[in-house]
Order: structure tokens, then sequence, then C-alpha cells
């Protein structure tokens, strides 16, 4: 009788995220196909279809970047830790940089950050934390939200926090956010590589940190914290 051969995890693993993302690829690439087809025609805007080409082009990109980012996350290429960073100034710059996104949205972005608060992530690791949590509420807030950006030291740890007063996320989803490629129904309709929040947990757990995600206060919209051990 021929010996079984154990199943290998990580080949599993492999081909289970090979799979996710040739199907995430799929559907920008068959818009992007029905879009240059529409541009032939006679009658059509070709300079209007050529537009949405090119952001289907680019939300391609993006789901390519991101995926390499991911990969060098998990194999471990990608150095998470450093010597103390303070977080005020990244929040700054990226708050800067997303604030006319949040602007289309009629969004108010508050930031409650202690300029001492410090944690031990290499500068472009924690700017994509912060980048990834919010972009992530201005996407999937609403209109009209109320977007707040808080860092503080609590105990032993530093709290990162990015919550929203916005739509929400059923209690039931909650605890898939942060699976790769995972959207819940109400944002299935919003552009996104469905891998934020995946590379946010990465980068949080690899720095010896924890990340939860959970109702926003007054249990509206919603709150994702990120815990990092204070440097001693």
């Amino acid at each position: 009788m021929a010996e079984r051969v154990a199943a290998d995890p990580f080949e599993e693993l492999r081909v289970g995220f090979t799979a996710a993302v040739s199907h995430e690829l799929r559907t920008p690439l068959a818009r992007l196909l029905a879009l240059l087809d529409s541009a032939s025609l006679p009658s059509s805007d070709t300079e209007a279809l050529l537009e949405q080409a090119k952001r289907e082009v680019e939300a391609m990109a993006e789901l390519v970047d991101d995926v390499l980012f991911l990969s060098e996350l998990e194999t471990g290429r990608a150095v998470v830790g450093l010597g103390d960073v303070l977080l005020a100034p990244i929040v700054r710059d990226v708050v800067e940089a997303l604030g006319p996104s949040a602007e289309r949205q009629a969004q108010d972005v508050v930031t409650l950050v202690a300029e001492d608060s410090a944690v031990a992530v290499r500068p472009r690791m924690l700017r994509v934390v912060v980048e990834n949590l919010l972009a992530n509420a201005i996407r999937y807030g609403g209109d009209q939200a109320r977007i707040t950006v808080s860092a503080r030291t609590e105990g032993d740890v530093v709290l990162l926090s990015v919550s929203d007063n916005g739509r929400g996320v059923p209690d039931a989803e909650l605890s898939r956010l942060f699976e790769r490629f995972f959207r819940g129904d109400r944002a299935r309709t919003t552009r996104g590589t469905g891998l934020g929040l995946a590379i946010v947990k990465h980068v949080v757990t690899q720095a010896g940190g924890d990340v939860e995600a959970r109702r926003g206060p007054g249990g509206m919209g919603l709150d994702v914290r990120c815990t990092f051990p204070r440097r001693s």
C-alpha cells in the first residue's frame, strides 16, 4: 500500500493565496477589457472610458503592491522592529496626505496623539499601519463621518486607535476584518484591495503587539485598536 504523504500546510496556504490573488485580479481585468471594447465603438466617449480604464489599471497596481508587501511580511524579508519612533509626526504626515480624500466625503478627521507616544517599529512600517487604518476609515466610514486618530501610553502598552462614527460593521464580521481579501457586505461596492487591515495585523503582531476591531464610541462606527509593548 502506498504511503500517504502528509500535506504541507505552507503549500496549502500558498496555493490558497495564489488562487485568491488570481480571483481578485479577474474583476478589474474584466472591467478593463469591457471599457476598451466600449472605447472602440463609434459613439463612445473615448476620453471618459480611457480615464475609467486608467483607474482600473491603478487598482490592479495597488493590489499587486499590497500582495508583494504582504508576502515580504509573511516571509520575514521585511524588518518591522527598530528603535523607538514617535507617532505624532507620522500621524500628522498621513492625515495631511489623506486629507483631500476625507474632504471629498465631508469627513472630519481629528487627531488626539500624545507627543511622547513612541513604538519600536520602523518609520516606514509605522506609516503603513497609520495609512491603512485611516484609509480604511475614510473609505468605509461614509459621508460626513467623524474620524479620530489617537495615540497614548496606557500602563505597559502604547495604544494607537483609529475610530469613526460612520456606518460600522455587523458584529459577525468584526473578527474577519483582518483576513486577506475579506470584504463585508457594506464594503463590496467600494474600491480597495482587501489587504489593508491584513497588512496592519502582520506589522503589529511582528512588533510584538496586538490588534482588534470593535464598535466605535456609543456603539456606532468602527474602532480599530493597535497595542504595542511599551519600551522600558
